[in-house]
């Protein structure tokens, strides 16, 4: 920019920050997209994307992510392969800075997104995408018939299971102590479910399989002892972890870490705008955060037509 000073400067390389910097390229802003050391946030480790629109066919999630990020380098964003490691937010214009470089921006999109809490397990992270995943909704049209397992014991294990009973012929709920920790409301409807039942005092040990996932040894926590259970799929469901811990004292977030938006995008601090799974906790899907990148960025673009600050 001629005064050093970029329009709009984004955090995050997913779905949602790319989605931002397409639309802020292609709106004349110039924008600037930190991509980070997790370039292409979860879909990196999914294989085939059927709901993501536009595609007749499945496409494997680093294939999708790839198609994103050279459609926004081609139409103008600047795309940088570094970490943010601290901002300002209290002064203006906002200072981003990286280990690298000091970016200072009149608009900034935070699309840093959200981490599934792994079981830290070897075999997990092998299979993961081939049997293994974290997301019911994404993933849970290719286990038809099958049996599977839910590991967890909160909301979102329960609103995981009860969606897979739906598809799959048995779900099992694998949970470390013997009460849950979900909801009554959703106890209780998990209870009455015949496909669903219940692994209690357990923690998976070990996933196996070699090309895809065929069972998965066991642990009773009390008695100490090891069995192999078949199952067809596993849905690690023990919560998210927000990316927003560089925000923390600066933009306002929820008890989980999540930042809070209102009317759509905004935050606490005018000129900063929030899109994807580092707000949204609900949906967590591909595409709503490909629509959230998209409102932020004609949110950002407004901000700065009404602010008259925006330079070509």
């Amino acid at each position: 920019m001629e005064d050093g000073v970029s329009n709009v400067v984004i955090i995050g390389s997913g779905p949602a920050g790319l989605t931002a910097g397409i639309y802020s390229a292609r709106a004349g802003l110039n924008p600037t997209l930190y991509m980070g050391s997790r370039y292409g946030g979860q879909l990196m480790v999914t294989s085939d994307v059927e709901n993501y629109p536009g595609f007749k066919d499945p496409i494997m999630g680093p294939d999708l992510m790839e198609q994103m990020r050279a459609q926004a380098e081609r139409v103008g964003t600047v795309l940088i392969q570094d970490d943010v490691t601290e901002v300002d937010f209290r002064t203006y214009p906002f200072v981003i800075k990286t280990p690298q470089e000091v970016k200072r921006a009149r608009t900034v999109i935070v699309a840093s997104g959200a981490n599934p809490r792994r079981l830290n397990l070897e075999s997990e992270m092998r299979l993961m995408g081939k049997g293994v995943s974290n997301c019911a909704v994404c993933d849970g049209f290719f286990f038809r018939g099958k049996k599977l397992a839910v590991v967890g014991g909160g909301d979102t294990a329960l609103e995981e299971a009860t969606y897979l009973s739906q598809l799959a012929s048995s779900v099992t709920v694998i949970h470390r102590r013997d009460t849950l920790r979900a909801s009554n409301a959703l106890q209780k409807e998990a209870f009455s479910d015949p496909k669903l039942s219940f692994m209690w005092d357990s923690a998976v040990a070990e996933v196996t399989g070699e090309k895809k996932v065929d069972g998965l040894k066991v642990k009773n926590l009390k008695t100490g002892e090891e069995r192999w259970h078949q199952f067809d799929g596993l849905f690690v469901a023990i919560g998210y972890d927000p990316n927003t811990e560089i925000f923390r004292g600066q933009l306002d977030m929820d008890a989980n870490g999540y930042i809070i938006a209102k009317n759509e995008t905004e935050t606490n601090v005018r000129g900063v705008f929030v899109a994807g799974d580092v707000h949204d906790f609900r949906y967590r899907q591909a595409v709503t955060a490909a629509a959230d990148g998209c409102k932020a960025a004609l949110d950002a673009e407004r901000f700065l037509k009404e602010s008259r600050l925006a330079s070509r």
